[in-house]
């Protein structure tokens, strides 16, 4: 078997390019370091992360770089079919087994053998169904609707959910031994909010293809770019797609697109609060009051969580235990004898 060529998400500082994946900030480089470790594997592996983050991309960013990536990657939405048809549609089925089964029909499973499959939203399984998966998972092998003999397959699992899993274990909706099947490895896809660095990045991803696709060329003024950063993003990467091409189809032949087409909550959006200002903090603009102020603050804090400690406040606070005495004494503080302080 060939050599697998590196995983390019896992190098620092470079987008992942891989299955279409954009981003290098933190979060994404840590992801991109758990698919660097999996690469190689056939382990079945668990994504989780809010609906629109990508979760289908991240799976094909393992498929492509693993030694099945010759074979096929095989995708379906469990959430997009009622159980019947679900277990048709993962494990086929024979002809005549149900009304309008006019022949045999091969499920996704064996579809898929020798590759890569992907099930979205596993989670909505119902419990008959996960006994099945349950059941390929362990032995590789499953019956296909109305037949009377077993199939066996290899097939790696990649299954992904927005849902918790754990929790609905503990509800008894889900299967603890099918849990743990699933969640051999598990990659978390980070929310867009969590990200926000990558916004400049996908904005260009989005409009290079917009270019490719139309012929022309588009940028936004940084007001867009501003409200853009500022928004929530509770559809995540999906919904910023979508508010890119809706920009550049109702701008136009604008080259510029300003905030006049952007919809109302991305509009809308608010940058988010500051931090709030420290406890007894003056009202002041002159900088040796405020600079005064922050230190008393900081000081008052560590010594509370060291109960007066004033050794471990002073290690804590990175200043010697003699210039913390001395601004102890300077501010009034506490007492010397502060309950915890083993060197007075």
């Amino acid at each position: 078997m060939s050599a697998v060529p590196p995983f390019e998400g896992s190098r620092p500082n470079v987008v992942g390019h891989a299955a279409g994946i954009v981003g290098e900030s933190a979060p994404m480089r840590d992801m991109y370091r758990m698919l660097e470790r999996v690469r190689t594997s056939h382990a079945t592996i668990l994504v989780t992360g809010e609906n629109g983050t990508g979760k289908e991309l991240v799976a094909r960013a393992i498929h492509n770089e693993s030694p099945r990536r010759t074979k096929r990657f095989v995708a379906t939405n469990c959430s997009a079919f009622n159980d019947n048809l679900l277990e048709s549609e993962l494990f086929g089925h024979k002809r005549g087994a149900f009304t309008g089964a006019v022949s045999d029909k091969p499920g996704l499973f064996e579809i898929a053998d020798g590759g890569t499959f992907f099930m979205d939203e596993v989670g909505d399984m119902s419990q008959a169904l996960q006994v099945k998966l349950l059941r390929v998972l362990q032995e590789g092998t499953f019956m296909s609707v109305g037949a009377s003999e077993q199939k066996h397959v290899d097939v790696r699992i990649i299954a992904a959910t927005n849902r918790d899993l754990s929790a609905m274990v503990r509800e008894g909706t889900f299967r603890e031994d099918l849990f743990y099947r699933l969640h051999v490895v598990a990659i978390h896809v980070p929310p867009l909010r969590k990200r926000l660095d990558d916004i400049p990045l996908l904005v260009k991803h989005f409009l290079g293809r917009l270019e490719k696709r139309d012929g022309k060329k588009k940028s936004l003024t940084a007001s867009v770019m501003q409200h853009l950063h500022d928004h929530s993003w509770p559809g995540n990467v999906r919904e910023l797609e979508n508010e890119i091409e809706r920009l550049w189809v109702l701008s136009g032949d604008d080259a510029v697109i300003d905030e006049t087409h952007m919809s109302d909550p991305v509009r809308r959006s608010m940058p988010p609060p500051p931090p709030a200002p420290f406890e007894n903090m003056p009202s002041t603009q002159r900088l040796p009051e405020a600079v005064e102020a922050l230190e008393r603050h900081m000081i008052t804090e560590s010594l509370k969580r060291t109960r007066g400690n004033k050794t471990r406040t002073a290690l804590e606070l990175g200043i010697s235990r003699r210039n913390l005495i001395r601004k102890v004494q300077a501010y009034n503080l506490v007492p010397w004898n502060a309950k915890g302080d083993e060197d007075p």
